[in-house]
């Protein structure tokens, strides 16, 4: 059942991209009312501020990477922050900052589920597939790595976070939205056994089939953890993301999406990434964001009785 007190932990750093402002995106969420938003469903907020790490020196790629000791350092804050809410039986909500902070959050909550016994199902909503590696990107950016370095392909500083090599299997991940992927990391994605629901299979089989078998074999020990990078929505609805790719579910697809995770009951964990304030509308996307993050907690669009589950 998904806890009844969930927890803000803002991640305010831009560290792994390749535009800056993702680091002002806690900020916008809050001031979009994700906080009072959440207190309307009843649940119990607490909003834990955000953590601190090192700045962005914004210099190129090191033997491929760009950043790795900070990136290295801001994820092993996480991961440890991340992990306290769930042994308190709280309901993290990580307010990103870019998605190399996949990492950090889904590190931890595998680590949990393999502590208390539980099977981890992550749904990865994204443009893309972050199945990067230093040999396949010439930007040397890591918020296009963190699913590739959470299955064990990276530097031993990444790939080690969680204190278990590889963090999670390729089989625990559903990844849905994809439309853009590097020739090479298809390739990679292939090799490696990702479940990809990218927007040509939405668009032939649509949402609805798309999550049911996204969500296939999610059951009452299943931790189920939501990775929402705000680039997954269609630019046109989303502007405020550094690295917008048209073509992407429309309001209503990613409303179904969100509505079917809140019937399974059994989301425990959230990253919200990818959020940039500097390339948003009045806050737009970020508005959008809490809108889409109010579903998951329960909020419909339709007029029939939701199926409960205890």
């Amino acid at each position: 059942m998904t806890p009844t007190t969930v927890s803000l932990i803002g991640v305010p750093t831009d560290i792994g991209a390749g535009a800056r402002g993702a680091s002002m995106g806690p900020e916008a969420l809050r001031v979009a009312g994700i906080g009072p938003v959440l207190q309307s469903h009843g649940l119990n907020v607490i909003d834990r501020g955000n953590l601190t790490g090192p700045a962005n020196p914004w210099l190129p790629p090191v033997d491929g990477y760009r950043h790795l000791n900070e990136v290295v350092s801001w994820n092993s804050t996480l991961h440890t922050a991340v992990l306290a809410e769930l042994a308190l039986g709280h309901l993290p909500i990580v307010l990103g900052g870019d998605h190399c902070l996949g990492m950090g959050s889904i590190s931890a909550v595998a680590r949990h589920c393999r502590e208390m016994g539980k099977r981890l199902r992550v749904l990865w909503l994204d443009a893309h597939a972050d199945f990067n590696t230093a040999a396949l990107t010439p930007s040397g950016n890591i918020h296009g790595m963190p699913v590739a370095c959470l299955c064990g392909h990276g530097p031993a500083a990444l790939t080690g976070i969680g204190g278990h090599t590889p963090a999670i299997d390729a089989g625990m991940v559903r990844q849905i939205g994809i439309r853009s992927v590097d020739p090479g990391e298809k390739r990679f994605v292939h090799e490696a056994g990702l479940e990809v629901f990218d927007m040509r299979y939405i668009d032939e089989m649509g949402m609805r089939h798309t999550m049911e078998q996204a969500l296939m074999g999610v059951d009452d020990n299943t931790h189920l953890h939501v990775s929402f990078d705000v680039d997954f929505l269609d630019p046109d609805i989303a502007p405020g993301v550094g690295t917008t790719v048209p073509g992407g579910p429309t309001y209503r697809e990613a409303q179904l999406c969100m509505e079917m995770i809140a019937d399974t009951g059994r989301l425990a964990s959230l990253d919200v990434m990818e959020l940039n304030p500097a390339l948003d509308v009045k806050n737009r996307t970020a508005e959008l964001a809490v809108d889409l993050i109010e579903s998951l907690f329960g909020k419909s669009t339709l007029m029939r009785q939701r199926a409960t589950r205890n």
